[in-house]
């Protein structure tokens, strides 16, 4: 697709409040910013990089994420996240992604994007019908 190159560069922010840290999401029992919320922003900046530059009707998901929380991020400290594509390879986008506070380097890894057409991608799902019910008898762990 033309435009979604090596080289592109996105990145987001984020003042870490009490709803980032790993108590609030239940990722662990401190106040700092969650491994997943740190993911999460990784993400963020990746979709904006590319996203905005496919045609009508494309979109990117998620399909890897191998990231490394290396320090902890107290609330009330900023963290900005940087995803740069590394490599197109057909369909599958690679990003190297890395976090930092106000201090120093919190997060590194590679995150991989797909590219879909949304409307095929909406068609496979929904032919998976409606989501399963666990109950009693199920041998899926229900959180």
């Amino acid at each position: 697709m033309e435009g979604i190159v090596p080289g592109l560069v996105n990145e987001c922010q984020l003042l870490v409040r009490e709803e980032n840290t790993a108590t609030h999401l239940g990722s662990g029992d401190v106040s700092a910013l969650a491994t997943p919320e740190m993911i999460r922003l990784m993400e963020k900046a990746s979709v904006a990089a590319v996203d905005p530059l496919l045609p009508e009707g494309y979109k990117t998901v998620g399909i890897l994420v191998n990231v490394r929380h290396l320090a902890a991020t107290p609330m009330g400290m900023e963290v900005k996240v940087r995803a740069e594509l590394a490599e197109v390879d057909g369909r599958r986008l690679v990003f190297r992604v890395e976090a930092h506070d106000e201090v120093e380097k919190v997060g590194e890894g590679e995150h991989h994007r797909m590219i879909i057409d949304a409307k095929k991608f909406g068609e496979k799902v929904g032919k998976k019908g409606s989501p399963h019910k666990f109950g009693p008898d199920s041998h899926h762990l229900q959180i």
